[in-house]
């Protein structure tokens, strides 16, 4: 990304041309994000909005929760990013959301860093500008405290730059390095478990290219690192009652799963409703059957890009004369592996050290692969992938990590084929391959298109969101029952000073995720209801005021309406 050039006497870091195109790219991405962010777009909803209540409970000391409330397996690192700005500043979805658009920037630089290490810094900046796209499933994931998506992507691009920089030799000292490496895997543990595929393939890089050192000095320190990151999941574990832990709970949640489902409608909804959907190609609301060609390809290309540095390492490891193996540490190096010198140091191609830095970088590669192969084959399995393909899509973003990976075999192609010395078939493969290039640009910017044509309805949703808390604290009506997608929302934009107990359409209890709520509101008297208008919620509403012979007063706002009875009216139990 960048060259030394000497200027006074001393080195400047310079950008070349795809590093300095690369930052416009960053630039502009994170860019339209923030103006997003101030916009609330996408729009907030009851799930957001219980990070924001965990967050503000943290911000005033009233609890510090290991697991997000009503969810005992998602972990609230997004809650306490967000907690010290409501310290400082009045809560609002704005600043719920300021730290992840610098999660978002992180990652962009990460992915840059890596894919210029393992491919070329090129596909580099194109890989740059595809992500600093996004439709609204994608922007999303990105910058929406939607739990473990936007933070886990630039914590496994972080552990695959350690591991390949350890691999090369290229860090000094070493020991940090590796209980970095533990600490942030123990992190995205606790956080979001959808993370443990490229766990998986981040550890099996970091023992190719220095099992010498795990079995010495490295190992214990990866250890420490790693229970120290992971060590709210254990407390949490140890002290939570029976089948309240984590692990039990995700058991619970894996076996309430009944549905049946044929091997084709998971594969369908996973790879050709799924994939299109998370790279940003189709709207949310639906892939189009013309939208899921990315789909049926993207296994091809996983495929030959795997093919490709498979035969990448078997030629790097025959021309080194021996089996990929970690260089040996120099002469000069301690019990430590510390060396005198810069922080890294660079390689000569042709030297042991240098072969052996190729050779890990084809593993490097390998490992974006077997990463995107076993999240992929993971959500394929799901019931969800088949049942609601479109609602459980969020689950592949992760797959951002591996783009660079997946584009490869195509930018190669259509590199090797724009030389002069190619041949006609070449030429019209190359052709091919861009034209793919393009057109998978085209829709993902289309994506971004649609969503900033939606603002305007995103907006005025907003408004009316914010106009029904405001309706309901200037009539003093603080306990409420109302849906799940009503309530936590309207909760947080009210800052508790509007506390609301989830019902489902029969009125009974629905998912509480903090139960406090639910109780404040049972012992209130007279507690009003705000439900969708027209739902099933409201004419069950209906039943129970002429079975009670209670009346009530009605104001809509936007498309809820608020029932004041004239006595207290509970939901059946």
């Amino acid at each position: 990304m960048s060259v030394a050039v000497p200027r006074g006497g001393r080195l400047v870091r310079s950008l070349d041309r795809p590093g300095a195109v690369a930052l416009v790219l960053g630039t502009l991405g994170v860019g339209y994000r923030l103006a997003l962010i101030l916009l609330t777009v996408p729009g907030s909803n009851s799930d957001e909005a219980t990070f924001g209540l965990v967050a503000m409970h943290i911000a005033e000391g009233r609890s510090f929760p290991v697991y997000l409330y009503g969810q005992h397996y998602m972990g609230t690192v997004e809650s306490f990013l967000a907690a010290p700005l409501f310290v400082l500043f009045t809560p609002s979805w704005t600043l719920l959301r300021l730290p992840l658009i610098v999660l978002y920037a992180l990652f962009l630089f990460l992915i840059h860093r890596l894919t210029r290490r393992l491919y070329s810094p090129w596909l580099a900046t194109f890989t740059v500008g595809l992500l600093a796209l996004g439709s609204e499933r994608v922007i999303r994931d990105q910058i929406t405290a939607v739990g473990g998506r936007p933070e886990i992507k630039p914590a496994v691009l972080a552990l695959l730059l350690i591991a390949l920089a350890l691999g090369e030799r290229r860090l000094r000292p070493r020991w940090w390095a590796f209980g970095l490496f533990g600490l942030l895997a123990g992190l995205c543990v606790w956080d979001d478990w959808l993370v443990l595929p490229y766990l998986i393939a981040a550890f099996g890089l970091l023992v190719v290219g220095c099992w010498r050192a795990l079995l010495g000095w490295g190992g214990p320190l990866l250890l420490v690192g790693f229970l120290l990151g992971v060590a709210p999941l254990i407390v949490d574990n140890l002290t939570a009652p029976a089948g309240q832990d984590s692990i039990s709970v995700l058991r619970q949640v894996s076996e309430g799963t009944t549905v049946v489902t044929t091997a084709g409608q998971r594969l369908h909804g996973a790879i050709l409703v799924g994939l299109p959907l998370a790279t940003g190609l189709c709207p949310p609301e639906r892939c189009q059957p013309w939208q899921m060609w990315w789909g049926g390809l993207y296994p091809a290309l996983l495929l030959a890009a795997l093919v490709l540095a498979v035969v990448g390492l078997v030629r790097a490891v025959r021309s080194a004369g021996g089996p990929t193996a970690e260089p040996s540490a120099p002469k000069d190096a301690g019990p430590s592996g510390r060396t005198p010198g810069p922080s890294t140091a660079a390689v000569e191609p042709g030297s042991q050290a240098g072969r052996a830095a190729t050779r890990i970088r084809y593993v490097g590669q390998l490992a974006l692969l077997v990463g995107a192969a076993l999240a992929l084959a993971a959500y394929a399995r799901s019931a969800s992938a088949a049942t609601a393909p479109l609602a459980s899509a969020r689950y592949l973003s992760i797959l951002q990590i591996s783009l660079p990976a997946v584009l490869w075999p195509l930018w190669l192609v259509a590199r090797w084929a724009g030389r002069g010395a190619a041949g006609p078939a070449a030429r019209l493969a190359g052709m091919l391959a861009a034209t793919v290039l393009a057109l998978l640009t085209a829709l993902v910017a289309g994506g971004t298109a649609q969503l900033v044509g939606e603002i305007g309805t995103i907006r005025a949703e907003e408004r009316q969101a914010r106009m029904l808390a405001d309706t309901l604290r200037r009539a003093d009506l603080t306990r409420v029952y109302g849906e799940y997608w009503t309530c936590n929302r309207l909760v947080f934009i009210a800052r508790e000073q509007v506390v609301c107990a989830v019902v489902g359409d029969t009125l009974r209890p629905g998912q509480n995720r903090y139960r406090p709520y639910a109780a404040e509101v049972g012992a209130a008297d007279r507690p009003a209801f705000v439900l969708a208008a027209g739902g099933p919620a409201e004419a069950e509403l209906h039943r129970l005021l002429r079975r009670t012979g209670a009346t009530a007063t009605v104001q809509q706002v936007g498309q809820h309406r608020i029932y004041r009875p004239d006595r207290t009216v509970r939901p059946p139990e």
